[in-house]
């Protein structure tokens, strides 16, 4: 489990693999000084509820990654999250298969 630290005081942990493709999509957007949300929902069995942040150039973001080796990244994927954050919830924080819904729901073109 890796953990997501918000404006250097707030942490929030989420899967390694996931947040390795979160941490593409949001730096993307911040490289265009773009400003968003990113959302999420909160499972069950970790309490539940919504957590919505707002990302910003000017905030502080770390990525703190609990394995060693970085997973291999999934363009679908990144296309689905960059895609999100351009509604008006922002960047919804997605699972590989969530993405793929996501796209086919969006009518995306299907990968070969």
């Amino acid at each position: 489990m890796g953990t997501l630290v918000y404006a250097a005081s707030v942490a929030y942990e989420i899967d390694d693999r996931v947040l390795a493709h979160v941490k593409i999509a949001i730096s993307a957007k911040l490289r265009r000084q773009e400003c968003f949300l990113l959302n999420w929902t909160i499972p069950n069995d970790r309490g539940s509820g919504r957590v919505s942040i707002w990302l910003a150039p000017g905030v502080p973001l770390e990525f703190r990654f609990s394995g060693s080796k970085a997973p291999e990244l999934n363009r679908r994927w990144l296309d689905a999250l960059e895609r999100s954050s351009h509604g008006v919830r922002g960047m919804v924080l997605m699972n590989e298969q969530e993405a793929e819904e996501y796209l086919r729901a969006a009518g995306a073109p299907v990968a070969p």
